[in-house]
């Protein structure tokens, strides 16, 4: 194994990169937990983009990834590069986007639900009834692709809401966790960073503990009321495997959030913890 721990991967956050003295720790599996709208999918969108400008600009080798894999449950590839692109007014953007490898998971999400064949599917009937008799479960079909991951890459999982929300099956709530404990072995092994998408309040507080003790990370996004009763989206860390100690005897732990159309992501307003 090799040893990642020195080693930085960048999150591609001008105003965040810093603060982590270049980048989080390779082989970070990191629990994106969210409020509705607070800032989740900026903070990932952004990270990919700026991630994807540095990539190709001339760096050394390690210090950005070997790619972005992109795994989805329920969205469409297109609709999550249309988001992309009309979150960020950047020259060259749709050539950037266009990079992202995207591992598109819908179909074994969808067949044991009520939506007809015809919503998620462009097969025929035959093909699509042959793919049920021989379908693989939804979490081996997500190991494999996680699996064939490259090295040193940023793997994003969008989301773990959504097949979470069949943890009201026992098994299927251990086998899930299982993946994920064995996700954040092979991060390390291999040197992928990896960010979990999760909603905050969807699952019970007893199950979205377990996965945040599971990640190397969780960093937390929230709406805070303010003064004028004005709501401000708010950035912080709840845990960080081997960076939490600096970052509170520097105060670095909860931010305010700006989100723009020219900036993407950013954090400011650095909070001292009370």
């Amino acid at each position: 194994m090799q040893d990642f721990n020195k080693q930085k991967m960048p999150t591609g956050i001008p105003s965040l990169d810093p603060i982590f003295e270049g980048g989080v720790p390779k082989g970070s599996v990191i629990l994106l937990l969210g409020d509705l709208g607070a800032g989740s999918y900026e903070f990932t969108y952004s990270s990919i983009v700026n991630t994807l400008s540095l990539m190709k600009k001339t760096a050394p080798e390690g210090t950005v990834p070997h790619e972005i894999r992109y795994i989805t449950f329920t969205r469409l590839k297109e609709e999550v590069c249309r988001e992309i692109t009309n979150s960020l007014h950047i020259d060259g953007l749709e050539a950037l986007v266009d990079t992202i490898r995207f591992d598109d998971l819908s179909e074994l999400y969808f067949d044991n639900s009520v939506v007809p064949d015809e919503w998620y599917s462009h097969g025929d009937v035959m093909t699509r009834l042959q793919k049920r008799s021989n379908r693989e479960g939804i979490l081996l079909r997500l190991a494999n692709v996680i699996n064939s991951v490259s090295p040193d890459s940023l793997l994003v999982i969008d989301s773990v809401t959504d097949v979470a929300t069949q943890s009201a099956v026992p098994e299927f709530w251990q086998n899930m966790t299982g993946l994920i404990r064995g996700l954040q072995r092979v991060s390390k092994q291999r040197g992928i960073t990896t960010y979990l998408l999760l909603s905050r309040g969807i699952l019970d507080t007893a199950q979205e503990r377990e996965l945040a003790d599971i990640a190397d990370a969780v960093m937390l996004f929230k709406w805070e009321e303010t003064t004028g009763s004005r709501r401000q989206r708010v950035m912080y860390f709840e845990k960080f495997r081997g960076v939490m100690p600096h970052l509170e005897e520097k105060d670095l732990v909860k931010f305010a959030v700006r989100i723009s159309a020219t900036n993407g992501f950013e954090v400011s307003n650095i909070r001292v913890v009370i």
